[in-house]
């Protein structure tokens, strides 16, 4: 199989973890590194188990700056999957079976079950839950999306190429984190998928567990391995590491008597990761972060540009200016309606009309608060606000 992810240079460290981890139990596996940058580190190309590093504008675009200037770092490295995924199809045509996988896994175990299903199913995604229960966590998957994209497998068919050429379509024009208008980069658009496609939905607890699996889980080592509710792990993906989310989630969500083995297993990962230069290489700077001259793009100006308009007005964005692209969009980013209005909020009002309202309800302040911190914290936080404490 092969298998891929994608990434910026700030994540070459988890990618080579990933990747080591990946080849231990998988040693036939072929590793290809998608990284959106624009030239490859010298870290990178020495790495013995990348197989291939491929430049994300080598994927085939028309325009691949145009592209990138429109996306944050987080947004971009998602943006390229689909596309990349068809580039690989493409280039290995002798190989039937293709793996996406996000930098922050870890890999336990072979996966004899994925390679059983790409026989029979064409495309294979993975729910964020597999039980109801955590009533944070379903909410939360009504704002990110059912499927979680850290994972997905697709087999050479008809079936999956449609999809995938779909998927890419969509994340061209549409690849956000803009959970108002119902976009969550490029995950949100899979809930669509079983209704467009023949897709498998794989429910093996071993299979992309995280911080979103821990309550009421079962993970435990036996027989020198680690089983999760039954099933193999197969891997861990540690979604939230930089944001301190894995160490709430331990505090929220599991117990004196499930907590041990997973916080054993978190404690080797982050160990795994200074191995690889996590302190050093983590904070690499990203090269389309700047304009041409070194300048920083405001996010706002980002936000602008992705009016259909300027692309063809202003096809080499990063031979330009903030102020340029401002001006070409009619100087949105400092306009006034309705009163004054600057910044991020301004471009999205120009971007979005509908999008201006008046200031935040206490509804939408909770709502918010759910999607950052969860109910149940959302709860305690606003009922120490009513109580005055």
């Amino acid at each position: 199989m092969i298998y891929y992810t994608s990434i910026c240079a700030n994540y070459l460290p988890k990618a080579m973890a990933l990747a080591d981890s990946l080849k231990r139990h998988n040693p036939k596996a072929i590793f290809v590194l998608c990284l959106v940058e624009r030239e490859v580190p010298k870290l990178a190309s020495d790495f013995e188990h990348f197989d291939h590093v491929v430049l994300a504008k080598d994927a085939g675009w028309e325009n691949f700056d145009s592209f990138m200037f429109r996306h944050s770092i987080v947004e971009a490295s998602t943006a390229v999957k689909p596309r990349f995924m068809q580039y690989l199809m493409e280039r290995f045509t002798e190989s039937g079976k293709f793996v996406y996988l996000d930098p922050d896994v870890l890999v336990y175990g072979e996966f004899v079950e994925l390679e059983a299903l790409l026989d029979k199913h064409s495309i294979v995604v993975a729910p964020h839950l597999l039980r109801p229960g955590n009533v944070d966590m379903e909410i939360s998957s009504l704002a990110h999306g059912s499927y979680n994209l850290g994972f997905l497998a697709v087999s050479r068919s008809a079936n999956s190429e449609k999809f995938v050429g779909w998927w890419a379509e969509r994340l061209f024009l549409f690849c956000y984190d803009d959970k108002v208008r119902g976009i969550f980069t490029d995950q949100k658009w899979i809930d669509l998928a079983p209704s467009f496609f023949d897709v498998h939905i794989l429910k093996h607890h071993g299979y992309d567990f995280a911080t979103w699996s821990l309550l009421g889980s079962d993970l435990r080592e036996q027989d020198g391995a680690y089983v999760v509710n039954g099933d193999p792990l197969r891997f861990i993906h540690f979604s939230g590491l930089d944001s301190g989310t894995i160490e709430k989630a331990i505090g929220w969500w599991l117990e004196d008597g499930n907590k041990g083995v997973f916080c054993k297993l978190f404690e080797e990962y982050k160990s795994t990761l200074d191995r690889f230069g996590q302190k050093e290489y983590g904070r690499l700077p990203w090269s389309y972060n700047a304009y041409g001259s070194g300048a920083p793009i405001k996010k706002s100006v980002r936000v602008l540009y992705r009016d259909p308009a300027l692309w063809s007005s202003i096809p080499s964005p990063f031979d330009s200016s903030d102020a340029q692209i401002s001006e070409a969009a009619g100087g949105a980013d400092s306009a006034k309606a309705d009163g004054v209005v600057v910044g991020e909020d301004a471009a999205l009002q120009a971007r979005y009309p509908r999008a201006k309202s008046a200031p935040p309800t206490i509804v939408d302040r909770f709502a918010r608060s759910i999607l950052d911190i969860g109910f149940g914290a959302s709860v305690a936080k606003s009922l120490k606000v009513l109580v005055g404490k």
